[in-house]
């Protein structure tokens, strides 16, 4: 079942031990705005997945980071977000992938989901059957053959 938060609230994620952002919901509007985002448009074109997926994630950060907590400069005093921050707290690996798990996989499921298929009843995998036998099976075929 489809749970819809109604609310539209804004939330806090844990990225690492005594760090944490509030971000936006993950909206429509919001990954919309970031596919259009020049940053992720002026990915060249023969980039890495890797490449994009970073130039994604920084944008979309850029976007939905509205206040964190336990993030500081190289003095150790906190700092405020804003864009050059963002994109450097996305540069320690860690908290990208936090990141990425905690916040865009969650809004990326549902798309996985609907992308999945069924086997088909009527079509080349309708009747399909196994063809490999267990290794105990194949010995005892072998022997008696």
């Amino acid at each position: 079942m489809l749970t819809l938060d109604l609310t539209n609230a804004p939330r806090w994620h844990d990225l690492a031990p005594g760090v944490r952002v509030q971000l936006r919901p993950l909206t429509t509007a919001l990954m919309v705005a970031t596919r259009s985002d020049p940053a992720v448009e002026a990915v060249p074109e023969g980039a890495s997945d890797e490449e994009r997926a970073v130039a994604f994630a920084k944008a979309l950060a850029r976007r939905a980071v509205l206040a964190w907590e336990g993030i500081g400069d190289a003095d150790g005093k906190p700092i405020d977000p804003g864009p050059e921050a963002i994109d450097a707290l996305l540069d320690v690996w860690p908290i990208f992938e936090a990141f990425q798990l905690t916040y865009v996989s969650k809004g990326l499921l549902l798309e996985q989901e609907k992308n999945a298929s069924a086997l088909s009843p009527n079509g080349p995998s309708a009747g399909a059957s196994d063809t490999a036998k267990p290794a105990k099976q194949r010995a005892r075929t072998a022997r008696r053959g």
